[in-house]
């Protein structure tokens, strides 16, 4: 099994980016304007591109408030089903350090380089989300 690993430092506290991953608003200011989530666990989040083209629907498997967050790949595009998505955070000197996990990749053939390229933008506009420059979602 494959996986992908991003790490970021981020010039804020851990709670603010744990909104950014875990609300609905919070996603919507960075990966995709089109979405349903709430920071529940056991909750589904359900994250639509391309105009509804492409829907990913995940479980929120595990919140750790200001220290984790994991989702299950329940659906769509088939080659994310089975797969983990893992943001892990500490605090170091007032800043949020981010260790990003997508795991359980079958292979790295078909858009999994793809995929790897968008998480490290999302990455950084995760972080300008969250340090108050309000880029916008990457998928609008």
């Amino acid at each position: 099994m494959a996986e992908m690993l991003h790490e970021i430092v981020i010039d804020a506290a851990p709670e603010t980016v744990m909104d950014a991953l875990t609300t609905q608003e919070g996603l919507k200011s960075w990966w995709t304007a089109n979405c349903e989530a709430s920071p529940d666990v056991g909750s589904k989040a359900i994250l639509r591109f391309g105009g509804g083209a492409t829907v990913f629907r995940m479980t929120v498997e595990e919140i750790v408030p200001a220290k984790q967050v994991v989702w299950s790949c329940q659906g769509e595009p088939e080659e994310w089903q089975g797969t983990r998505l893992h943001w892990n955070l500490t605090v170091n000197e007032g800043k949020t350090r981010l260790r990003f996990c997508h795991e359980g990749w079958k292979s790295t053939d078909g858009i999994y380089a793809i995929c790897n390229t968008t998480w490290g933008h999302l990455m950084v506009l995760l972080k300008q989300h969250c340090e108050g420059k309000k880029p916008g979602p990457y998928f609008r």
